[in-house]
């Protein structure tokens, strides 16, 4: 979900959102800042500058500790992505069989690489650290489904049969 998070037209509905859901879980500090980031990623789709400041703000916190907690945990992201995630895990497990070149074959696939996302916001790409199923390795997970045994050879068809599944 991509927006240019002004607080103006459909983004106005979607900061008194996040404003309500600030008020009705009684989050004043910083012990809520999380939640509050996980609640603002989910409705605006990323946590662009706007929305850290506005966060900030609501519990009277600085900017810099919203953007630490932001910068620091890699389930939030300050840039747009994609409808669909890939994720390649990267741990020893999965490294020793393959992964780099199976990161490689998503990335000629999508004609991107790791940590960005295709121009038509469809998918965005990065490599994450174990993902606790080496014995299945190389994994790759695509939004909640997880791909085992993946291939350099079969990225293809799985992105193919990902899409198609979506559909139906």
């Amino acid at each position: 979900m991509a927006c240019n998070c002004n607080e103006t037209g459909d983004n106005k509905a979607i900061f008194a959102e996040l404003d309500e859901f600030i008020a009705a879980n009684n989050c004043t500090d910083e012990s809520s800042l999380i939640n509050v980031l996980h609640r603002a990623q989910h409705l605006f789709g990323y946590l662009p500058r706007n929305v850290q400041i506005h966060v900030a703000e609501k519990l009277n916190i600085p900017v810099a500790k919203v953007y630490g907690v932001v910068s620091f945990y890699s389930f939030f992201t300050d840039t747009p992505r994609g409808e669909n995630i890939v994720q390649v895990c990267l741990g020893t497990g999965c490294f020793v069989k393959g992964a780099d070149k199976v990161m490689e074959s998503f990335e000629k696939e999508l004609n991107i690489k790791a940590g960005e996302t295709t121009e038509n916001m469809e998918f965005t790409l990065s490599g994450v650290r174990c993902v606790g199923a080496c014995a299945l390795a190389p994994v790759v997970l695509i939004n909640d489904k997880v791909f085992t045994h993946v291939d350099p050879s079969n990225v293809k068809q799985i992105l193919e049969d990902y899409l198609i599944q979506k559909v139906v």
